[in-house]
């Protein structure tokens, strides 16, 4: 499976920003999709994922109410709606499969380049 995330860009404080993940191969309907951040010299950090149908998301507890996963199976594509943005959300993010529900990066097995999101207050 091919991962190519996109939709990033710079956004004002306060803005809203949707990333999209598009992938590639017969397997992306079998899998959960998920979100991670990276800010300069931080560690990757879970944001949310979605199961392979769909039906169940888990979120990074600080992050429930702003962000939010989707995902359209028709379409090979996860999405991550992202309101009321702050400078602080200014990082580089990735999409990400796993076989199930998971949100450690060493339990992810395909990665997505990372678009980059910069906002500014």
């Amino acid at each position: 499976v091919q991962l190519q995330a996109s939709g990033g860009g710079l956004v004002q404080a306060g803005g809203s920003l949707r990333l999209s993940c598009a992938a590639s191969g017969r397997t992306f309907n079998n899998l959960a999709m998920n979100w991670f951040r990276q800010a300069p010299g931080k560690e990757r950090e879970f944001l949310v994922g979605i199961s392979w149908s769909g039906g169940s998301t888990y979120y990074a507890d600080s992050k429930k109410g702003r962000f939010t996963i989707s995902r359209d199976n028709g379409k090979n594509t996860v999405y991550l709606q992202m309101n009321s943005l702050k400078p602080e959300d200014t990082a580089v993010y990735y999409c990400a499969a796993s076989p199930g529900p998971a949100t450690k990066p060493r339990d992810m097995n395909y990665w997505g380049k990372g678009t980059q999101v910069t906002v500014s207050s």
